[in-house]
Formats: structure tokens, sequence, C-alpha cells
């Protein structure tokens, strides 16, 4: 069974560890457990769950959320540039307010 895991898919808290979303894979299993992660919509609270490739996570870290898609499974924990190829982030910003009055139609009125 261990043989399959990393392959085809890999547990929910030792992903997000190996992605950096945490500092310690103790963290990121509480913070499955506590069921604050959402795997496709769904929420769960199994820091086992499966994760394949493929499956959009919605995570809260450091007083934001992110949504994320993950692009691959982890083969170690490496480096934060090697981390940052796990996954692709989704999450949808926020227009900036200032936004329209930096366009052009707004421009020369004063």
């Amino acid at each position: 069974m261990a043989d399959q895991e990393d392959r085809d898919w890999q547990r929910l808290d030792k992903w997000l560890w190996c992605a950096r979303f945490m500092r310690a894979r103790a963290d990121c299993t509480s913070l499955a457990a506590q069921g604050r992660i959402r795997i496709n919509r769904q929420p769960t609270i199994k820091p086992h769950a499966k994760l394949r490739i493929g499956d959009v996570l919605t995570i809260p870290v450091h007083g934001s959320v992110r949504v994320v898609r993950v692009q691959c499974l982890a083969l170690r924990r490496g480096p934060a540039a090697e981390a940052k190829c796990l996954y692709a982030d989704i999450t949808e910003r926020p227009a900036t307010p200032c936004a329209e009055a930096e366009s052009s139609a707004y421009r020369g009125i004063q």
C-alpha cells in the first residue's frame, strides 16, 4: 500500500507539509482534523484523506483563505521554490477600488 501512495495519491497532511503551508506536519494534521480544510468543496476532518492530482483545496492560512489546485504529488519536502511547483494558486483576488480611478476615462478629471 505504501507503494501506491505518492504515485496515485498522497495523504492530505503530508502533502500540505511538503507544499510548505505549515512548518510542522503536526500543524497540518491538526488543521485537517479541525475540519477547516475542504477538498473539492467538501469539508474533511481526516488528515489521512487521499489527495490526487487535480483536486482543489480550500485552506485557511495566516488570516486568509487560499484556494489551490494540486499540480503534482510530493516526493519530499524540498525548498520553497520546489514546493510552489506542487500547486497552482487559484485564489480569487478582490478587485482594487482604485483600479477604476486609474483607468484612462478618469485621467484628466481633477
